[in-house]
């Protein structure tokens, strides 16, 4: 059996990649993935933004059962864990499941050191002066833009002159 190179972002399942190639015909200029469905037994085809968008590439240690969602898609229920990763969608980095207690807390242990990675570097990204200038000026925008809005609706609202518009002016 061929090992899962991608799952659906939301419904799951596995997948593996087998090529990209150029569209023809009416799919002329947008690439286009070939993909089997490991389940099913049958190959599918998709334009590569679905494929970006709706599919993401299976890491190696993601839970073999769940495909790194955490909870069982056999059974197909989101309300109960995973067997296999006990929900956390992620398993000991030789690919087994975890057995016993301390197994379990070292692969909870890489989940949040992971994070806390991710985290210090999206901090480092937010605290450079230029990006913090590029969010005040978007908030400066979304301002004049929300007064500007304010304003016309008020002139275009219903008033007491001639014609139910707004004295606006001289």
């Amino acid at each position: 059996m061929t090992q899962p190179t991608h799952t659906h972002r939301e419904g799951g399942g596995k997948f593996a990649e087998l090529q990209q190639h150029q569209g023809t015909g009416p799919l002329e200029g947008q690439w286009i993935v070939i993909f089997h469905d490991l389940k099913e037994g049958f190959e599918m085809a998709t334009t590569q933004a679905d494929w970006v968008q709706n599919w993401r590439e299976v890491s190696p240690d993601d839970c073999t059962v769940c495909m790194g969602t955490g909870y069982d898609h056999i059974k197909n229920n989101k309300e109960m864990p995973c067997g296999g990763c006990y929900g956390l969608g992620k398993v000991m980095e030789t690919g087994e499941s975890p057995k016993e207690m301390w197994e379990l807390a070292t692969v909870a242990s890489g989940i949040i050191q992971r994070h806390q990675a991710e985290l210090h570097q999206l901090r480092q990204v937010a605290n450079n002066p230029a990006v913090q200038a590029l969010i005040e000026q978007q908030r400066q925008q979304a301002m004049s833009d929300s007064v500007a809005r304010q304003e016309r609706e008020w002139r275009d609202g219903k008033g007491h002159g001639p014609g139910g518009q707004r004295y606006t002016g001289d």
